[in-house]
């Protein structure tokens, strides 16, 4: 199974634009504003509360772009920023067989998926990504997927043992 949502990156790189754009435009606003014109009084730092507030929920949610695919021997997961220069972006692939268990962290705001998979030299590894941004019907596709490939995996553990 593929899921990706690279399609909706133009939408993400406008919404980085022009929450950039807000932060710009209140700091040049709340400082016109301090300086020359005092029309607000007391509320001209809402000129800068507000598109902060807006950037750090821009940034604690973040990669926006996640891509899986489970065809093949092998899950592969990629999650990347739309704007490079924030985060590193995450290339992990592995064998299925390796995959353990995983957990999906869902807040009102941040979705987070975390995976554990086995490893030679320590007991397991836990890989985390940043699924803030995928609907609804993708995390429940991607459940359905990690489900299933944590089911074979089972099946093919007990049939080894008997």
């Amino acid at each position: 199974m593929r899921l990706n949502n690279r399609n909706k990156a133009n939408f993400y790189q406008f919404l980085a634009t022009a929450v950039f754009m807000l932060v710009i435009g209140g700091i040049f606003l709340f400082l016109l504003e301090k300086l020359n014109y005092n029309f607000l009084g007391s509320t001209e730092y809402l000129l800068l509360i507000i598109p902060l507030f807006l950037l750090l929920i821009f940034y604690i949610r973040g990669r926006q772009i996640f891509e899986y695919d489970s065809d093949g021997e092998a899950l592969n997961f990629k999650n990347r920023n739309v704007i490079l220069f924030l985060n590193k972006a995450l290339n992990d692939e592995f064998p299925k067989y390796k995959l353990l268990k995983y957990e999906i962290v869902n807040l009102k705001i941040i979705k987070k998926l975390y995976i554990t998979i086995s490893s030679k030299k320590s007991t397991s590894i836990i890989l985390k990504y940043d699924i803030s941004y995928l609907t609804r019907k993708e995390i429940n596709d991607l459940k359905f997927s990690l489900t299933k490939t944590i089911k074979k995996n089972m099946d093919n553990k007990s049939e080894i043992n008997s």
